[in-house]
């Protein structure tokens, strides 16, 4: 499967944006989903994950009520939309994908089968 990362970019502290990707070479449906972050120097963290239907997410401690995931699989792509961003937020998010069954979802880099490249979000303060 392929994974394209998109809507990264430089927003002031308090700010958001709206981060998307797109897949292709499977059905997205029989995916979960998950998003993660690398900060320089810094080990690469989860942030996000939804389960094939939509109906399970799961967030980090640190996110928790400023982020949501999303899907919209007759679209094939999986959203991250970040609100309140603070300056701690700024990273490289990727996406990745994995096939599941019913409601599961994953919340390690190691679970994961298939990434994308990635897309940086810098938050100035």
């Amino acid at each position: 499967v392929q994974l394209q990362a998109s809507g990264g970019g430089l927003v002031q502290a308090g700010g958001s944006l709206r981060l998307s990707c797109a897949a292709s070479g499977r059905p997205f449906s029989r995916d979960a989903m998950g998003w993660f972050r690398q900060a320089p120097g810094k080990e690469r963290e989860f942030v996000a994950a939804i389960s094939r239907s939509g109906g399970n997410t799961a967030y980090a401690d640190s996110v928790k009520g400023r982020f949501t995931i999303s899907r919209d699989n007759a679209k094939n792509t999986v959203y991250l939309q970040m609100d309140s961003l603070k300056p701690e937020d700024t990273a490289v998010y990727s996406c990745a994908s994995r096939p599941s069954i019913i409601s599961i979802l994953w919340t390690t880099p190691g679970e994961y089968t298939d990434w994308g490249q990635g897309t940086q979000v810098t938050v100035s303060s």
